[in-house]
């Protein structure tokens, strides 16, 4: 379980295929500090460490095919910097908002606009897969909390400040950047009761 609030950035160092899995190989400061088996969001997706050299400030995750056809993973190349977040602990401050790790689908960058000290950028998505988005509602991007400033079918911005900015990547999105969205767990449990209510009194 994690809370949207990122605490780094690494870089992806290495990227080896075995059979249809990708191991990634990834660098950022904190390596030290994790264990073998901890689970961590990497753009939002929850991913499982299975190797470290704390040495070098590294260590391994494994996508497995099912990962890598949902994901923006498939996009990720040795350079590019990932969105991390450890798993969230229990006795501190909650302060962004529910967020598993499970990636519902991938969205693409339509366009970024400048706000005067702050920045918008507009997001499109399949509406087939039955997500959906609400204003002032939550949403995950690549593993970070936001909340919905407008919202369309298929379609919403967010808004960033300058701190979001700088400590995420999303400085690096532009024009068909693909990225990873979870969609607010509590919007999806409240749209399957629904369905569920609308299909009984069909019956």
């Amino acid at each position: 379980m994690f809370t949207g609030i990122v605490e780094k950035t690494g870089k992806i160092v290495k990227i080896e295929q075995e059979n249809s899995n990708y191991h990634f190989t990834i660098e950022v400061d904190f390596a030290g500090e994790l264990k073998i088996d901890q689970s961590m969001s990497h753009d939002g997706c929850c991913l499982t460490i299975v190797r470290l050299d704390p040495a070098k400030r590294q260590y391994v995750v494994t996508a497995m095919d099912e990962t890598m056809l949902k994901t923006n993973l498939k996009e990720w190349q040795v350079g590019y910097e990932v969105n991390l977040e450890r798993s969230m602990k229990m006795d501190g401050r909650f302060d962004g908002h529910i967020v598993q790790g499970h990636v519902d689908q991938t969205a693409m960058c339509e366009k970024v606009t400048d706000e005067n000290g702050s920045w918008r950028y507009y997001f499109t998505y399949d509406p087939e897969k039955n997500n959906f988005t609400v204003p002032k509602g939550s949403i995950a991007i690549n593993g970070v909390s936001l909340t919905v400033v407008d919202s369309e079918e298929g379609r919403f911005s967010v808004a960033i400040i300058p701190y979001t900015q700088e400590v995420t990547n999303f400085h690096n999105f532009k024009k068909g950047t693909l990225v990873n969205i979870e969609f607010d767990v509590f919007g999806k449990y409240v749209q399957r009761l629904l369905e569920q209510y609308l299909s009984d009194r069909k019956i």
